[in-house]
């Protein structure tokens, strides 16, 4: 019996600034855009729960080594806030464990939603994705186990009330890595004390990149393979808000064989670093004056490229 082959998969390298549709996990969306690109290689930068939309960074090939950079960056999202009702995992995907009366005005709302502005205790929810025992928290709280969490400081750098109606409110939040949108919500909601859950998310930025510029699963389907490709954005893309140190041939050379370079003011910090055939990689400037190689991107990439 004759099996279909399937095509060989062809090394691509790239960023997808996905704008990922609701009701897709993050690795459906990524598993999606791998089979419509036929690419060899790749990985996201964290994850969008299901209900959620908004940007999701996924990577491609020699793209993926770089994945981790923005794990730590900021996010920026609207939240779509539903008062009156608590669920069991804190959005609308839940079962509803109580409803209570709302006697709030947008004023109230306001003023409860300008105390979690700054530096905040956030007890991280079950239904997530955090391990215990090599297990994530959602597999235990299906099984109807609660484990005792710590609480983690997280910082929320703005919350702006979009707009309020009789049963919840919009809010546009900007925060720190690890802060979870539903725990904001159902914490404002026990402020306010009516309760609250998470009826709808988008993520709309991470670090200095932004939705309004995202890519559909609409345009990639439309476009050819080359038209595919040209929407990815570069392998360095995930760096961009990391100063640039451009090198020689020579020092090329040395930093892709894994040497440290001399630097007469390095500094501290991260760089990216640039020869004259283009992005060599990440690298780190050091205080006691040397360049030091983190993440390289290979050099039949670079072949490829040229």
């Amino acid at each position: 019996m004759n099996q279909r082959r399937r095509p060989a998969r062809r090394p691509v390298n790239g960023v997808l600034m996905l704008d990922k549709p609701y009701g897709m996990s993050s690795n459906d969306a990524l598993q999606k855009a791998r089979r419509l690109l036929n690419a060899a290689k790749a990985g996201h930068t964290g994850t969008l729960d299901p209900m959620a939309t908004g940007l999701l960074p996924l990577t491609f090939g020699e793209a993926t080594k770089f994945s981790q950079t923005l794990l730590d960056a900021d996010k920026g999202y609207v939240a779509d806030v539903r008062l009156g009702l608590r669920t069991t995992t804190g959005d609308a995907e839940g079962e509803v464990l109580e409803t209570l009366p709302v006697a709030v005005d947008a004023v109230g709302i306001e003023r409860a939603c300008a105390s979690f502005v700054g530096e905040i205790d956030q007890v991280p929810p079950m239904y997530s994705a955090l391990k215990r025992d090599g297990k994530p928290l959602y597999e235990y709280a299906r099984a109807g186990i609660e484990l005792e969490r710590s609480a983690r400081r997280v910082t929320i750098h703005d919350l702006k009330v979009v707009s309020t109606t009789s049963d919840g409110f919009v809010m546009e939040v900007r925060c720190s890595k690890g802060t979870y949108i539903r725990t904001l919500a159902e914490d404002i909601g026990r402020v306010l004390g009516c309760g609250a859950h998470l009826r709808g998310l988008r993520r709309i930025s991470i670090g200095p990149y932004e939705a309004k510029a995202a890519i559909t699963f609409e345009a990639l389907e439309m476009a050819d393979e080359a038209g595919r490709d040209a929407l990815l954005a570069p392998v360095d893309a995930l760096l961009a808000d990391l100063p640039i140190e451009r090198l020689d041939d020579i020092e090329s050379g040395i930093l892709l064989n894994g040497g440290k370079l001399t630097r007469a003011a390095a500094g501290s910090g991260r760089c990216r670093a640039y020869g004259p055939d283009g992005f060599v990689g990440l690298a780190e400037l050091r205080a006691d004056g040397f360049m030091v190689p983190l993440r390289l991107v290979s050099t039949q990439a670079r072949e490829e490229k040229a």
